[in-house]
């Protein structure tokens, strides 16, 4: 009789598995429904997070790595839109983040899958996937990609950019907040102090705000 333990995992068999087991499945098999109904038996959101940033395959992908090396962007869309799901966690094995993983799946498709690998990459990076971190190789995700695949790493290269940019703007908002502070603390009590300056930080973050929904193609 054949080891059970030696039979692929596959999504119908889940009678009795753990919580990490189905979580994996769901992610290799694009199997929404039975993510959310493993996100449902939570207690709350925060429970719910906990749960999908720490499950693990006994290789160390984590499950967005699961579903991201398979193309499941129905999955992918699902845990992307979970409060507090963590966007780029690190595999054990090469120092992937999913993004990496996604990169080479669409390497793997070869060109009548690159619209659709695209997509699935601009989704994961408008999610907030940074685009700049390397791995064990020390390769971007830009850098990994097909050279012959002159859109994506177009758009990987852009989005690095973009996304430096936005890191620098949030440099100077916490250095400008930071120099209010110290001028409130230094003339507290005084006529002229920061309470008069022109940095109107409420402002400043209604409008950082506006330029990210209208990023994000909210606005």
């Amino acid at each position: 009789m054949a080891d059970p333990r030696a039979q692929p995992e596959h999504e119908e068999d889940i009678d009795g598995a753990s919580p990490r087991e189905r979580l994996v499945d769901a992610a290799r098999y694009n199997n929404t429904d039975l993510l959310q109904e493993i996100i449902d038996e939570c207690a709350d959101a925060e429970a719910a997070a906990t749960l999908l940033n720490s499950a693990k395959t006994v290789m160390g992908n984590y499950i967005y790595h699961e579903a991201a090396s398979r193309g499941n962007a129905e999955v992918i869309d699902l845990l992307l839109d979970q409060e507090g799901f963590e966007c780029d966690p690190i595999s054990a094995r090469d120092g992937n983040t999913p993004l990496h993983s996604a990169v080479d799946w669409v390497n793997r498709q070869g060109p009548s899958s690159w619209e659709e690998g695209l997509a699935l990459i601009q989704m994961m990076v408008e999610a907030g996937t940074d685009p700049r971190i390397r791995n064990k190789a020390s390769l971007t995700p830009a850098e990994l990609a097909d050279p012959s695949n002159v859109e994506l790493r177009k758009y990987l290269e852009g989005a690095c950019k973009e996304f430096e940019n936005e890191v620098r703007k949030d440099e100077v908002f916490l250095d400008f907040a930071d120099d209010l502070g110290d001028a409130g603390d230094d003339d507290a009590g005084s006529v002229g102090s920061a309470s008069d300056s022109d940095f109107d930080q409420e402002e400043y973050k209604r409008v950082r705000e506006e330029e990210k929904k209208k990023k994000d193609g909210v606005a």
